[in-house]
Protein backbone atom coordinates (compact mmCIF):
# COMPACT_ATOMS: atom_id res chain seq x y z
CA UNK A 1 0.00 0.00 0.00
CA UNK A 2 1.05 3.38 -0.82
CA UNK A 3 1.50 6.12 1.84
CA UNK A 4 -1.06 8.36 2.85
CA UNK A 5 0.05 11.68 2.04
CA UNK A 6 -1.67 15.00 3.72
CA UNK A 7 0.00 17.17 2.01
CA UNK A 8 0.17 18.04 -1.66
CA UNK A 9 1.75 15.64 -3.63
CA UNK A 10 5.53 16.56 -5.14
CA UNK A 11 5.57 15.20 -8.68
CA UNK A 12 8.53 15.31 -11.16
CA UNK A 13 7.11 15.72 -15.02
CA UNK A 14 10.06 14.14 -17.30
CA UNK A 15 9.23 15.86 -21.50
CA UNK A 16 10.69 14.91 -24.49
CA UNK A 17 8.06 16.87 -26.50
CA UNK A 18 5.18 19.76 -26.51
CA UNK A 19 4.57 19.59 -22.52
CA UNK A 20 0.37 18.80 -23.19
CA UNK A 21 0.03 16.68 -20.47
CA UNK A 22 2.34 18.55 -18.21
CA UNK A 23 -0.42 21.58 -19.08
CA UNK A 24 -3.29 19.19 -18.38
CA UNK A 25 -2.08 18.77 -14.61
CA UNK A 26 -1.85 21.83 -14.26
CA UNK A 27 -4.44 22.67 -15.15
CA UNK A 28 -6.27 19.89 -12.75
CA UNK A 29 -4.22 21.31 -9.75
CA UNK A 30 -4.93 25.05 -10.67
CA UNK A 31 -9.07 23.69 -10.61
CA UNK A 32 -7.90 22.20 -7.72
CA UNK A 33 -9.22 18.76 -8.71
CA UNK A 34 -5.82 17.49 -8.20
CA UNK A 35 -3.77 18.87 -4.56
CA UNK A 36 0.03 18.76 -6.34
CA UNK A 37 2.64 20.47 -6.70
CA UNK A 38 5.67 20.30 -9.06
CA UNK A 39 8.73 21.15 -7.95
CA UNK A 40 11.05 20.11 -10.79
CA UNK A 41 10.40 19.44 -15.23
CA UNK A 42 12.93 17.46 -16.92
CA UNK A 43 13.40 17.49 -20.41
CA UNK A 44 15.83 15.22 -22.00
CA UNK A 45 15.86 17.59 -25.58
CA UNK A 46 15.54 20.67 -26.28
CA UNK A 47 11.28 20.40 -27.31
CA UNK A 48 8.50 23.46 -26.91
CA UNK A 49 7.52 21.91 -23.11
CA UNK A 50 10.53 23.50 -21.49
CA UNK A 51 9.34 27.25 -22.66
CA UNK A 52 5.61 25.54 -21.35
CA UNK A 53 7.57 24.93 -18.41
CA UNK A 54 9.15 27.82 -18.03
CA UNK A 55 5.85 30.42 -18.44
CA UNK A 56 4.46 28.24 -15.88
CA UNK A 57 7.00 29.74 -13.52
CA UNK A 58 8.15 25.72 -13.35
CA UNK A 59 11.89 25.42 -12.84
CA UNK A 60 12.71 22.96 -15.66
CA UNK A 61 16.15 21.20 -15.98
CA UNK A 62 17.50 20.27 -19.94
CA UNK A 63 19.45 17.15 -19.48
CA UNK A 64 20.42 16.30 -23.17
CA UNK A 65 20.33 12.00 -22.98
CA UNK A 66 23.24 12.42 -25.74
CA UNK A 67 25.56 14.49 -23.55
CA UNK A 68 25.83 11.10 -21.65
CA UNK A 69 27.63 7.64 -22.24
CA UNK A 70 24.79 5.38 -21.57
CA UNK A 71 21.24 5.05 -19.90
CA UNK A 72 23.17 3.81 -16.65
CA UNK A 73 24.72 7.61 -16.52
CA UNK A 74 21.79 9.28 -17.90
CA UNK A 75 19.12 7.47 -15.52
CA UNK A 76 21.39 8.00 -12.89
CA UNK A 77 21.77 12.15 -13.22
CA UNK A 78 17.86 12.17 -13.61
CA UNK A 79 16.86 10.74 -10.28
CA UNK A 80 19.90 12.01 -8.66
CA UNK A 81 17.92 15.85 -9.72
CA UNK A 82 14.36 14.41 -8.40
CA UNK A 83 15.36 13.76 -4.95
CA UNK A 84 17.28 16.69 -5.01
CA UNK A 85 13.69 18.17 -5.68
CA UNK A 86 12.37 15.71 -3.14
CA UNK A 87 9.80 14.13 -5.48
CA UNK A 88 7.07 11.87 -4.61
CA UNK A 89 6.13 10.43 -7.51
CA UNK A 90 7.74 10.70 -10.96
CA UNK A 91 5.54 11.18 -13.67
CA UNK A 92 6.38 10.47 -17.75
CA UNK A 93 4.58 13.08 -19.49
CA UNK A 94 5.68 12.19 -23.18
CA UNK A 95 9.32 10.98 -22.12
CA UNK A 96 11.03 9.11 -24.91
CA UNK A 97 14.20 8.31 -23.03
CA UNK A 98 14.66 5.09 -21.75
CA UNK A 99 15.35 5.20 -17.85
CA UNK A 100 16.98 2.76 -15.41
CA UNK A 101 14.59 3.08 -12.17
CA UNK A 102 16.79 2.91 -9.29
CA UNK A 103 15.75 0.97 -5.75
CA UNK A 104 14.47 3.90 -4.10
CA UNK A 105 12.25 4.54 -7.08
CA UNK A 106 10.47 1.04 -7.63
CA UNK A 107 6.52 1.92 -7.97
CA UNK A 108 7.52 5.76 -7.96
CA UNK A 109 7.61 6.02 -11.06
CA UNK A 110 4.26 6.48 -13.63
CA UNK A 111 3.70 6.69 -17.50
CA UNK A 112 0.60 7.13 -19.73
CA UNK A 113 0.27 4.94 -22.73
CA UNK A 114 -2.15 6.19 -25.49
CA UNK A 115 -3.37 2.78 -26.01
CA UNK A 116 -4.78 -0.47 -24.06
CA UNK A 117 -1.36 -2.32 -23.25
CA UNK A 118 -0.69 -5.35 -23.88
CA UNK A 119 -1.71 -4.17 -26.77
CA UNK A 120 0.29 -1.31 -29.50
CA UNK A 121 3.03 -0.71 -26.96
CA UNK A 122 6.76 -1.80 -26.83
CA UNK A 123 10.39 0.25 -28.45
CA UNK A 124 9.27 2.72 -30.85
CA UNK A 125 5.55 2.65 -30.18
CA UNK A 126 4.62 6.53 -29.05
CA UNK A 127 2.45 8.98 -30.56
CA UNK A 128 1.23 8.99 -34.07
CA UNK A 129 3.19 5.45 -34.54
CA UNK A 130 0.55 3.92 -32.19
CA UNK A 131 -2.88 5.30 -33.80
CA UNK A 132 -1.76 4.35 -37.11
CA UNK A 133 -1.03 0.84 -35.57
CA UNK A 134 -4.40 0.83 -34.41
CA UNK A 135 -6.23 1.84 -37.54
CA UNK A 136 -4.14 -0.45 -39.31
CA UNK A 137 -4.98 -3.57 -37.17
CA UNK A 138 -8.53 -2.58 -37.46
CA UNK A 139 -9.71 -2.56 -33.89
CA UNK A 140 -12.74 -0.87 -32.81
CA UNK A 141 -11.47 0.45 -29.48
CA UNK A 142 -8.66 2.04 -28.24
CA UNK A 143 -7.38 4.30 -25.33
CA UNK A 144 -4.93 4.70 -22.75
CA UNK A 145 -3.41 3.13 -19.80
CA UNK A 146 -1.56 4.33 -16.55
CA UNK A 147 1.00 1.95 -15.37
CA UNK A 148 3.83 1.94 -12.86
CA UNK A 149 7.14 1.72 -14.80
CA UNK A 150 9.96 -0.91 -14.24
CA UNK A 151 12.99 -1.37 -16.68
CA UNK A 152 10.97 -2.89 -19.73
CA UNK A 153 9.38 0.16 -22.21
CA UNK A 154 5.27 -0.02 -21.68
CA UNK A 155 5.52 -2.73 -18.87
CA UNK A 156 4.81 -2.63 -14.71
CA UNK A 157 2.15 -3.25 -13.08
CA UNK A 158 -1.62 -1.00 -14.48
CA UNK A 159 -2.81 1.39 -12.68
CA UNK A 160 -6.15 2.23 -14.53
CA UNK A 161 -7.31 2.25 -18.27
CA UNK A 162 -9.81 4.19 -20.21
CA UNK A 163 -11.50 2.82 -23.29
CA UNK A 164 -12.34 5.11 -26.65
CA UNK A 165 -14.08 3.87 -29.74
CA UNK A 166 -12.60 3.95 -33.14
CA UNK A 167 -14.84 5.61 -35.17
CA UNK A 168 -15.24 4.48 -39.39
CA UNK A 169 -13.70 7.86 -40.46
CA UNK A 170 -11.12 8.22 -37.99
CA UNK A 171 -7.50 9.38 -39.05
CA UNK A 172 -4.45 8.22 -36.79
CA UNK A 173 -4.60 12.83 -35.82
CA UNK A 174 -8.33 12.27 -34.83
CA UNK A 175 -8.09 9.23 -32.97
CA UNK A 176 -4.72 10.62 -30.89
CA UNK A 177 -7.22 13.80 -29.94
CA UNK A 178 -10.18 11.45 -28.35
CA UNK A 179 -7.21 9.28 -26.53
CA UNK A 180 -5.82 12.49 -25.67
CA UNK A 181 -8.96 13.27 -23.75
CA UNK A 182 -9.27 10.14 -21.73
CA UNK A 183 -5.69 10.91 -20.88
CA UNK A 184 -6.63 14.11 -19.50
CA UNK A 185 -8.73 12.29 -16.79
CA UNK A 186 -7.10 9.27 -16.40
CA UNK A 187 -3.99 10.44 -15.59
CA UNK A 188 -4.50 12.79 -12.61
CA UNK A 189 -7.51 10.27 -11.11
CA UNK A 190 -4.21 8.08 -11.15
CA UNK A 191 -2.34 10.53 -9.53
CA UNK A 192 -4.96 11.02 -6.84
CA UNK A 193 -4.98 7.50 -6.02
CA UNK A 194 -1.94 7.00 -5.54
CA UNK A 195 -2.07 10.31 -3.08
CA UNK A 196 -4.40 9.46 -1.15
CA UNK A 197 -2.86 5.88 -0.47
CA UNK A 198 -5.52 3.63 -2.17
CA UNK A 199 -3.24 1.98 -4.16
CA UNK A 200 -1.34 -1.67 -3.47
CA UNK A 201 0.44 -4.19 -5.78
CA UNK A 202 0.80 -7.35 -5.68
CA UNK A 203 2.99 -8.70 -8.50
CA UNK A 204 1.98 -7.31 -11.77
CA UNK A 205 -1.84 -6.30 -10.38
CA UNK A 206 -2.47 -2.50 -8.53
CA UNK A 207 -5.65 -3.35 -6.27
CA UNK A 208 -7.86 0.16 -5.45
CA UNK A 209 -8.92 -0.11 -2.41
CA UNK A 210 -12.90 1.53 -2.27
CA UNK A 211 -13.46 4.82 -0.31
CA UNK A 212 -15.27 3.82 2.41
Amino acid sequence: MQPILDRPIRLGVLISGGGTTLVNLLQEIGSRRLTAEIPIVIADRPCAGIDRARDAGLECDLLPRRSYSGVDTFSAAVFDRLRTATVDLVVLAGFLARLEIPADFVHRVMNIHPALIPAFCGHGMHGRHVHAAVLERGCTVSGCTVHFCDNEYDHGPIVLQQCVPVEADDTPETLATRVFTAECSAYPEAIRRYAAGRLSIDGNRVRTMVDG
